[in-house]
């Protein structure tokens, strides 16, 4: 049996329809620690992901150490990817607390900083569109409002698929069903909301000066449908986004939301501004 067993860890290049699941288990509980990462690295990623799905959690820890100490990084981050210990490969391998603090910054500074700079075309847009503004300053009290809703409904649809993305309940394939459903959730809440707003703009706002010509009733619609649209795209761009990120093998958990808000914001005061000044004539 010994002979068997050695055989099993001397030729690291076996099938997996040839590969003894049990054989290699009763055969690593025998090795050294150090053994047992030489093993694993010896294994194809199935192979190696396969033992350790039948390995003691704590244990499991141990190895993948193990692994980055010895030059296995790639290895390590593999298996942990594999077993759903790490989302993306771009996420750290460490726990949250593992982890130092100039790791996290290394990992957030440069999208945080990118997208900040983002955030000047949100004023350009704003400044563009003044006249209008300075024109019904009604439209500047319903800015924020936007703004809001489009981030709400989109993080919220970004956490559920990040979620359902940790726990494999979905996968990039996955994609087109994500994007259908977000869409007809993003119409319901889109018309709950709208109908709200426009109730508000009619109700709370009579008092306000207007252009000549123009109703509460008809700016309260423009609004109400420049919302719509807003929550449409954002919480479809949001159930969407973490499935990008892992596409492209990046953290979802610290990518999603930066470049959601970015996004939100620039394409909420295009489209609210595009919007009312079409409808109102601004």
């Amino acid at each position: 049996m010994a002979a068997v067993d050695m055989a099993v860890f001397e030729q690291p290049v076996v099938s997996d329809t040839e590969f003894d699941l049990q054989q290699a288990l009763a055969f690593m509980r025998r090795l050294s620690l150090e053994d047992r990462t030489e093993f694993l690295v010896g294994l194809t990623l199935n192979q190696a992901t396969d033992v350790l799905s039948e390995t003691p959690f704590s244990v499991v820890n141990e190895l993948l150490e193990q692994l980055e100490e010895t030059g296995h990084e790639v290895r390590a981050r593999q298996i942990s990817l594999a077993l759903g210990l790490i989302s993306s490969e771009a996420e750290p391998v460490g726990g949250y607390l593992d982890n130092s603090v100039l790791s996290h910054v290394r990992e957030r500074v440069g999208w945080i900083v990118g997208l900040a700079l983002m955030g000047i075309v949100s004023g350009l847009i704003i400044s563009k569109y003044e006249d209008a503004i300075s024109a019904l300053i009604l439209l500047a009290v319903y800015m924020p409002v936007v703004a809001a809703a489009g981030g709400n409904t989109g993080s919220q649809a970004a956490t559920l698929v990040v979620r359902a993305l940790a726990t494999n309940a979905i996968t990039l394939n996955d994609w087109a069903k994500v994007l259908w459903k977000e869409f007809r959730i993003s119409l319901l809440i889109a018309g709950v909301l709208a109908s709200v707003i426009v109730g508000r703009v009619v109700l709370f706002s009579g008092d306000v000066p207007l252009p000549e010509g123009m109703n509460i009733y008809s700016i309260g619609l423009a609004i109400g449908l420049a919302i719509s649209v807003q929550v449409i795209i954002s919480t479809t761009l949001g159930g969407l986004l973490p499935l990008v990120a892992r596409g492209f093998r990046l953290d979802p958990a610290v990518l999603v939301s930066p470049v959601l808000a970015s996004v939100v914001d620039i394409t909420g005061m295009l489209i609210y501004f595009f919007t009312v000044t079409r409808l109102l004539g601004l």
